[in-house]
C-alpha cells in the first residue's frame, strides 16, 4: 500500500518538474538575452551549465538513495 503512494507521490513529483521545466523553456526561448550573449562569447556559459547539471544530478541521486533507504524500511516491517 505505502509502496503504491510512493510511486504515485514520485510520478506526480517527475510531471510538476516536468512541467516547471517546459514552461521555463518555453519563456528562456522566446526572449533574447544580451547577457547569456555576454556569457557565451566568454565561455562562461558552460560554466553555469555544468553547476546546474550538477546539481540536478545531486538532487537525483540523493532522491534515489532515499527510495532505496525507504524500500529497506519496508522490506524490514
Amino acid at each position: 500500500m505505502k509502496k503504491i503512494k510512493m510511486k504515485r507521490y514520485i510520478l506526480r513529483l517527475a510531471i510538476v518538474v516536468t512541467g516547471i521545466f517546459s514552461s521555463l523553456l518555453s519563456v528562456a526561448q522566446s526572449q533574447e538575452v544580451e547577457m547569456a550573449d555576454v556569457m557565451r562569447s566568454n565561455g562562461k556559459i558552460y560554466i553555469v551549465v555544468a553547476v546546474c547539471l550538477t546539481i540536478l544530478i545531486g538532487l537525483f541521486l540523493y532522491i534515489m538513495s532515499v527510495d532505496r533507504k525507504l524500500k529497506r524500511l519496508e522490506n524490514e516491517k
